[in-house]
């Protein structure tokens, strides 16, 4: 009998759950959308710390908890332990962009399936911004 399940790829390796920090960079003509993986991350525990360059480089660092919280009307269910789930802990993931950016102009959106979205305009040609 063949079974109904055949892993493959990560889950045939026995990988425990996803990894922090994949990144996809969407590049636009004004813009950079970035998109970091981080699975477990509470948006308001005051862990996410996002500092960003002129020049494009990027640190990002957090803590994902090991408290997860789920609800569905009307219960709310705390302190579920995964087993699958990344490890909790602190991290920190440092990248840099193709270019130079205005770190002014940033929006920084938390997703519910674990993902920080980031979206910074390009810095325009000509024009020279200081970072405090």
């Amino acid at each position: 009998m063949t079974p109904s399940v055949v892993p493959e790829g990560s889950a045939k390796e026995g990988c425990t759950g996803p990894p922090v920090g994949l990144i996809d960079v969407g590049i636009s003509e004004d813009a950079y959308l970035l998109q970091l993986a981080i699975p477990g991350l509470q948006k308001y525990d005051g862990n996410f710390k996002l500092d960003m360059e002129v020049d494009g480089k990027i640190c990002v660092e957090g803590i994902v908890s090991e408290a997860v919280m789920v609800q569905y009307f009307p219960l709310v269910h705390q302190n579920i332990k995964a087993q699958q789930l990344c490890l909790p802990g602190p991290f920190t993931i440092s990248f840099t962009l193709p270019g130079p950016v205005d770190p002014r102009l940033t929006d920084v959106a938390f997703r519910l399936n674990g993902t920080v979205e980031v979206i910074v305009m390009k810095q325009k040609m000509g024009k020279s911004y200081a970072h405090s």
